[in-house]
């Protein structure tokens, strides 16, 4: 009796284990070739950088069309109240820049300026994170990990720039179900959020939403390659990038 028992649970085990391994080779094997699929089509770059031509770009309304097709494609919550969260918005030159000029342009001084993660070269939210829920990618992008994220908000403490949105209410409950992207995930209440430079649409071969519907008032690509559309604007035009002095090397630059 017992070496029967002894014997089916040896079977049941080396069946079970059989079924493991198979499982999770038929789920390498997708994972491998959705990847190898995404990377025939995938835009990259050494670093990615973005280029914001203010004089087209400079009032709160035409900030708002790319706020909305940034946020509609990433499934960013609208909560009222100071509360809400955000990964574009607009802003004046003071707080976009702190280089109070009392002697500005007036052009200058009533355009507002489109505000997102900065994507530094050496950025200091990802240092400060214990959970390794911000990290930077090989292409420069510090992306999030949400399912890492443990709500500490040290990275927005971090972060010079603002860039960063914490969710302190349940930000599904402020989603038009309808129009949910579901192509990208939601959060849930605890988490930071912020720009990722539209990761997810860089693997398909697209370019971020917001530079999609610029109508060329934002320019995206690679910084590192001189042939690149970014390093040809920045070239031909004066460019400034938002507190540069703190040694982060921002990935945006604004022509003004």
């Amino acid at each position: 009796m017992n070496h029967t028992r002894r014997n089916f649970l040896k079977f049941a085990g080396l069946t079970a284990a059989g079924l493991c391994v198979a499982s999770a080779g038929s789920v390498m094997a997708a994972a491998t070739a959705a990847t190898e699929k995404a990377s025939e089509k995938a835009l990259q770059a050494k670093r990615w950088a973005m280029v914001i031509d203010t004089k087209r770009v400079g009032t709160k309304e035409t900030i708002d069309v790319l706020a909305k097709a940034c946020h509609a494609a990433h499934n960013v919550p609208d909560i009222p109240g100071r509360q809400n969260v955000k990964w574009i918005w607009a802003a004046g030159f003071d707080e976009a820049f702190d280089q109070p000029n009392n002697f500005m342009d007036e052009s200058l001084e009533k355009r507002e300026f489109a505000l997102l993660c900065n994507h530094c070269a050496s950025p200091s939210c990802v240092r400060v994170c214990p959970t390794q829920a911000t990290y930077q990618r090989p292409d420069g992008i510090v992306a999030m990990d949400y399912h890492r994220c443990i709500g500490c908000r040290y990275c927005m403490a971090a972060c010079p720039y603002g860039s960063r949105s914490f969710n302190f209410m349940e930000p599904r409950l402020h989603l038009d179900l309808a129009k949910l992207n579901k192509e990208f995930p939601t959060r849930m209440r605890g988490v930071v959020e912020k720009c990722n430079f539209c990761v997810e649409r860089l693997a398909k071969g697209k370019i971020p939403a917001c530079v999609e519907v610029s109508q060329g008032a934002l320019v995206f690509g690679d910084l590192s390659d001189p042939a690149s559309e970014v390093r040809k604007v920045l070239r031909e035009h004066y460019t400034i990038r938002r507190k540069p002095a703190l040694g982060t090397e921002p990935s945006v630059y604004y022509i003004i």
